[in-house]
């Protein structure tokens, strides 16, 4: 609906993993729900625009949390909560075997490589709080 820069940010470190305009087109629509059910992250050209052109002018990095599937998130924000992986895989409706290929996918694309580390990273990106 909104194509500032900051409306899109917050949108995807809430998780969103499309974002796009009232004005889309039913073709863009159409490649954006595909994409979204492929796990990907789907923004209309606009807005895609939009991004770049801030990135370029702040120096900005695209978001590593961005760069997840919405499940990575998803058993990452449950990881840092304390959940083992038979919790999770119930909570996810998953198996074991494939919570923790998740976390192994989570670990390379971050380049994160212990559990502790993983709940830093969560908090430091606003994933969860830390009640301390």
């Amino acid at each position: 609906m909104n194509s500032a820069e900051e409306y899109v940010l917050q949108a995807l470190r809430a998780g969103a993993v499309g974002y796009l305009l009232k004005t889309v087109s039913p073709a863009e629509l159409q490649l954006a729900i595909k994409a979204v059910s492929r796990g990907e992250t789907f923004l209309s050209s606009a807005v895609s625009k939009s991004l770049a052109d801030y990135a370029f002018k702040h120096g900005g990095k695209p978001s590593s949390l961005a760069r997840l599937t919405l499940r990575q998130r998803e058993v990452l924000q449950l990881l840092a909560e304390g959940n083992r992986s038979k919790e999770m895989a119930k909570k996810l409706d998953l198996s074991v075997k494939t919570i923790e290929m998740h976390r192994t996918q989570l670990m390379e694309a971050l380049d994160i490589h212990d559990i502790p580390g993983l709940v830093r990273y969560a908090i430091r990106v606003g994933l969860i709080t830390c009640d301390i």
